[in-house]
């Protein structure tokens, strides 16, 4: 249910003259007989930053890489600028414009930050429109600059996430999935990567955040979706759950 206690299935109006980029429609992913997501649909318009959130193993993960490509949903539908893109190999994913910074990052460690950046334009041709995002990249994380001819594993944790980030920019996306971006980070890192993420929504990029950092997440996102055990136990306006009394105690430590 929304966070205004709409009855089942009602949906808060939003986007308003904003195109539908994603949706899904109730669609469920498996892992042999575990049953990892479970009927959900989801809405992500253009230009806004949307998060799911929830606990461990609430199957946050498992929709972002049903939505790159990377699994195959069991039932349901996953729909991109209104085209079903259900059973298509994740670098043709990429090639529509839908990139991913994944959990934990796997940045290639043994090579420079330079050639992560490269790899990350790997489906693409249009070379001065590559060499105009790598010289965004570099101005949104500086830090990269400093490091570009350095081995990516001999930075620290949160230089390797900047990376990771940057590396799915050069993707050139119109949605950027971000899963778990401040997993791991100390406290001034996490406000810097947030920072970006609103930086990165600013300059036309449209974000699917999945992060478990809630607090952080609701206070930049537009709509807020929260998963339970796999199944969509709430959405509704970011600002909204936040005042929320349930999400609170259970996400929020209050």
């Amino acid at each position: 249910m929304s966070v205004d206690s709409a009855p089942a299935g009602a949906r808060i109006e939003r986007g308003a003259g904003r195109d539908v980029i994603l949706e899904l429609k109730n669609l469920s992913v498996s892992y042999g007989n575990i049953k990892a997501v479970q009927n959900l649909d989801l809405t992500v318009h253009a230009g806004e930053i949307v998060t799911l959130i929830g606990s461990n193993g609430a199957g946050k993960s498992t929709t972002l890489r049903t939505i790159s490509g990377l699994l195959k949903p069991k039932t349901g539908e996953v729909i991109y600028k209104g085209k079903k893109i259900n059973g298509i190999p994740g670098h043709d994913v990429v090639k529509l414009g839908i990139c991913q910074s994944p959990e934990g990052r796997k940045i290639f460690q043994r090579m420079t930050v330079s050639e992560n950046l490269d790899l990350g334009a790997f489906t693409r041709n249009d070379t001065a429109k590559i060499a105009q995002d790598r010289e965004r990249v570099l101005e949104l994380f500086p830090r990269l600059r400093e490091r570009i001819n350095q081995k990516a594993g001999t930075m620290s944790g949160g230089e390797q996430q900047m990376l990771a980030v940057a590396r799915a920019l050069l993707g050139d996306p119109t949605l950027l999935l971000l899963d778990e971006p401040s997993m791991g980070l100390a406290p001034v890192l996490v406000d810097l990567i947030f920072e970006t993420i609103e930086t990165i929504r600013d300059q036309g990029v449209t974000v699917l955040l999945v992060e478990q950092n809630a607090l952080a997440a609701l206070e930049i996102a537009d709509y807020a979706y929260v998963l339970e055990s796999g199944r969509l136990n709430l959405e509704g306006p970011a600002e909204a759950l936040l005042d929320d009394d349930s999400v609170a105690a259970a996400y929020l430590g209050g």
